[in-house]
């Protein structure tokens, strides 16, 4: 029976979406190319061309469609406890998407439904008062904070679905009492220590030393 032939089929813009979520989800940011993109949703990378220019228009698309889902809670009045919660926000509305926060991090895309967080915590900011250029420099200094802490979350998260003793717990569990008393006296507990999340305990300390 001959191999049927013609035009793949038509495809939308949601279903490119669904699919490249899916590809980063599955194996990360660096995975999601036309050509990979083209195999799952059954067509030619020629035909996403008709719906995306390039990649980063892709992306785009991504983080406009997790952003019009993202969590935007009521905020407390009060500045320093308005700018910890919407920054607790931001960092709960990232650790769904640690991809996001790769593609953010270059500074070159961003998603003007995301802007909702840096306006509220530069807005507390300024409530607080500071500047606005010194409330920029805050949210700069608490986005890295927040980026680092979820991109670093998501390694150790990985790591421990790996299974197995971790060089560093070899390291730790073998640590000589003389040179590293400190260390050596919590070293068997150190995954579990370091296992804690300190998001807020660390923010609140930044606002702290941020704010007048």
């Amino acid at each position: 029976m001959p191999t049927r032939t013609g035009r793949p089929p038509k495809i939308s813009r949601a279903e490119i979406v669904t699919a490249a979520n899916r590809v980063i989800e599955e194996d990360g940011v660096a995975a999601l190319t036309m050509r990979r993109l083209a195999k799952e949703v059954g067509s030619t990378a020629m035909a996403l061309y008709h719906h995306v220019r390039d990649k980063d228009e892709l992306l785009l698309l991504l983080l406009d469609a997790y952003a019009a889902t993202a969590p935007r809670p009521e905020l407390p009045e009060e500045p320093r406890e308005r700018l910890v919660a919407a920054a607790v926000a931001m960092h709960d509305a990232l650790s769904g998407r640690p991809w996001a926060v790769d593609v953010l991090r270059a500074d070159d895309l961003l998603s003007v439904g995301a802007l909702w967080y840096p306006e509220r915590i530069v807005d507390a900011a300024v409530r607080a008062g500071l500047t606005t250029e010194e409330a920029v420099d805050a949210y700069r200094i608490i986005w890295h904070y927040t980026a680092g802490e979820i991109s670093a979350a998501a390694a150790a998260r990985a790591r421990r679905e790996e299974g197995g003793t971790t060089y560093r717990e070899r390291v730790f569990a073998d640590l000589d009492a003389a040179e590293f008393p400190r260390l050596s006296e919590v070293g068997a507990r150190w995954g579990e220590l370091t296992a804690h999340d300190t998001y807020v305990k660390g923010v609140r300390a930044l606002v702290r030393g941020l704010l007048p």
